[in-house]
């Protein structure tokens, strides 16, 4: 492993893996009240309610004791040795921790139950911590039980004391064998959250028809497998079965919060440039051609989770064998090998929510449940297109579910996570849960909310823009042509620019580079300035062009910055990445960046650049080669209507939905 990977690793486990990778907030732990099994004998008489009955690894069941604000909080983990073992055992035996939170008791006596649930499945790298733990992108499990809400955590299996630990592990080996990081696996673990939700169901304990599920980042994306499978359960051979209780209690999702989450998982650490933002993408379209690692990314989800996590060993499980995955993503080209076949196909049918939802690997499409799907635009790990891929798909094939989305400057890095904008998010997923698991009259509202990327940091984000769909919050186009032929070199590129933009090693949404002049195998398209009152990016950037290529495994790593004339700086905007297809890598092209929102203010200049790598976010092609661009066409989506003053050369862009072929098995 190189120094480089080593140094981003430090970075990450030193300040930087809570905002990057969906934990808590640093120094966030449990609280003085989170409630223990060490006092629950004392409290037993005022607190007499208990969870998961026999189905802890004593046979004992949890207590739950008075916290402050007078919740209950049951708090089931290992305590050192088998004889105090008090974690869930799981549907196949694996120990998991967890916290399981309650509204007060009830002056009648009683638990109070069946309450309304809310499972919160937490981000990677950050077990977690109990009732005060802020990192779901909405309400603490203490302000859910405060509004008469019961409320799950999880340890997922291989973090923290699910058998992630030494200590936990050796506290029971053999029921640890399983307890490895399957990865956010349909069947093991959105099964976990789905066997330990039918325990709480036949205790009494939650109510089976108001059940929401919501998370961040690799939480965020167990949160969406569950809405996705909403009734179902994947059994071990991929199959479907009906998801009941162990007492045989019909269950679904009743509403999904999946916040700065993935739909396709190989997609998110690995893009080609296929997704489209405004269309149904076909599924062989995001499985091939094998996209680009997200270097800095991937490198340093590998080694948080080898540092804080149970990595299944060499050989033991080929469908979890993640120490052979990063190896493949991390040698690159060439995508034949049999290695890069079996990874692709697994992530898709076991781990990306999308395919699920398509009905590939012969699962009968179903409508998922209603949804509030919440990324960034500026968040380079899951960024928009992640959730407008399903968005687009689940609008297609089933029209009238109910499903929102919420676009800001928010999730991992590079986002800047205004107050602002964290606040109504939390308070528009309060509204939603309200409306689905306690049937208040607001908080049913579907369509598209976004607020845009601005700076300085200090200053609010433009918006909320809203609309009915996704397209409508782009009615206007800008339009730019260059006819010049343009080289892109493998080796071309500014590395202090690529380092000040990348989200490991560079700086949030509102860091700026040198604007510079044209840098040697750079392709660069400076638009006229914006005029007027400006226009206000919203979408994702389209590129157009003719392309011949010379060498071996080519690729496109975009740019769209706004240059500030007066200060001679440049400010990230878009970003994309597109591989050319191996087969065939000239001709006429298009590819999508990623979204973006920002507005281009009065004598700003947009600017696109196409380079060769982007290192350290992407990873260099193990080739050497040059690409000629030529006849470009650049299309910027943006919120003003066609003809609004100040605006060049709008034009109505139409929108376009098609149902997404079935998957293929990707060749090399």
């Amino acid at each position: 492993m190189g120094l480089k990977k080593v140094v981003v690793a430090v970075v990450l486990l030193g300040c930087l893996a809570p905002m990057l990778f969906g934990g808590a907030p640093a120094g966030a732990a449990a609280t003085a009240d989170s409630g223990s099994s060490a006092r629950s004998a004392s409290s037993a008489a005022t607190a007499p309610t208990t969870v998961f009955g026999h189905h802890t690894m004593t046979g004992q069941p949890v207590v739950c004791a008075p916290a402050h604000g007078g919740i209950r909080v049951c708090d089931g983990h290992e305590r050192g040795s088998a004889a105090s073992d008090l974690r869930l055992e799981s549907f196949d035996g694996t120990p998991l921790a967890f916290y399981v939170t309650l509204p007060a008791q009830p002056a009648r006596g009683g638990h109070g139950g069946p309450y309304p649930l809310v499972v919160q499945s937490h981000g990677w790298g950050a077990p977690p911590s109990g009732p005060n733990d802020a990192q779901y992108g909405g309400p603490t499990a203490r302000q859910w039980a405060a509004k008469g809400y019961a409320v799950l955590q999880l340890a997922a299996r291989g973090w923290g004391d699910s058998c992630g630990s030494v200590a936990s592990r050796l506290v029971n080996v053999t029921a640890c064998l399983h307890g490895y990081v399957h990865l956010d696996d349909f069947r093991y673990e959105a099964r976990d959250v789905q066997y330990a939700v039918g325990l709480l169901v036949d205790g009494r304990i939650a109510d089976p028809n108001r059940i929401g599920v919501t998370g961040e980042s690799y939480g965020g994306g167990v949160s969406l497998d569950l809405a996705t499978l909403e009734n179902r359960v994947m059994a071990a051979d991929g199959s479907l079965h009906p998801w009941k209780s162990p007492r045989g209690v019909p269950l679904h999702v009743a509403a999904a919060v999946p916040f700065a989450a993935y739909s396709d998982l190989m997609y998110s650490l690995r893009p080609n440039g296929r997704t489209r933002s405004s269309q149904v993408t076909p599924l062989a379209a995001d499985l091939w051609p094998a996209g680009v690692e997200k270097a800095s990314i991937v490198s340093g989800l590998f080694l948080v989770g080898g540092l804080g996590a149970y990595y299944a060993p060499p050989l033991l499980d080929s469908q979890a064998d993640l120490l052979t995955w990063f190896a493949t993503m991390a040698a690159g080209e060439p995508y034949s090998t049999p290695e890069n076949r079996s990874m692709i196909r697994q992530a898709a049918q076991f781990h990306s929510s999308y395919f699920l939802l398509a009905g590939a690997f012969g699962a009968k499409r179903q409508a998922p449940a209603p949804l509030l799907l919440a990324n960034g635009f500026t968040d380079d790990v899951f960024p928009a297109d992640e959730v407008l891929r399903y968005y687009n798909l689940a609008r297609a094939s089933f029209p009238t579910n109910p499903i929102e989305v919420f676009l800001a400057d928010i999730g991992h890095q590079r986002a800047n996570n205004k107050a602002r904008d964290t606040g109504l998010l939390h308070r528009r997923v309060e509204a939603f849960f309200d409306h689905y698991l306690k049937g208040a009259a607001s908080g049913s509202a579907v369509g598209v909310t976004a607020l845009t990327q601005t700076c300085p940091v200090s200053s609010p984000s433009g918006g909320p823009y809203r609309a009915a769909t996704w397209d409508a919050l782009h009615p206007g186009e800008v339009a730019y042509t260059s006819r010049a032929a343009q080289t892109v070199l493998s080796t071309g590129g500014n590395p202090l620019v690529a380092k000040a933009f990348d989200p490991i090693l560079g700086g949030l949404a509102c860091t700026t580079a040198p604007a510079g002049g044209a840098f040697p195998g750079v392709a660069s398209y400076s638009l006229p300035a914006a005029t007027g009152s400006g226009y206000t990016l919203l979408g994702a950037p389209q590129v157009t062009a003719d392309y011949r290529v010379i060498g071996a495994f080519p690729y496109l790593a975009a740019r769209l910055v706004d240059v500030d004339p007066a200060t001679n700086t440049e400010t990230l905007v878009a970003r994309g990445i597109y591989r050319m297809n191996p087969r065939r890598p000239d001709g006429r092209q298009t590819f999508e960046l990623h979204a973006g929102a920002w507005h281009f203010a009065a004598g700003h200049v947009p600017k696109l650049e196409l380079l060769g790598t982007d290192l350290p976010f992407s990873r260099p092609s193990n080739g050497v080669f040059s690409v000629t661009v030529s006849n470009l066409q650049l299309r910027l989506p943006v919120h003003e209507v066609p003809g609004a003053r100040g605006v060049p050369k709008v034009v109505t862009r139409p929108a376009t939905t098609r149902l997404a072929p079935r998957p293929h098995d990707p060749r090399g």
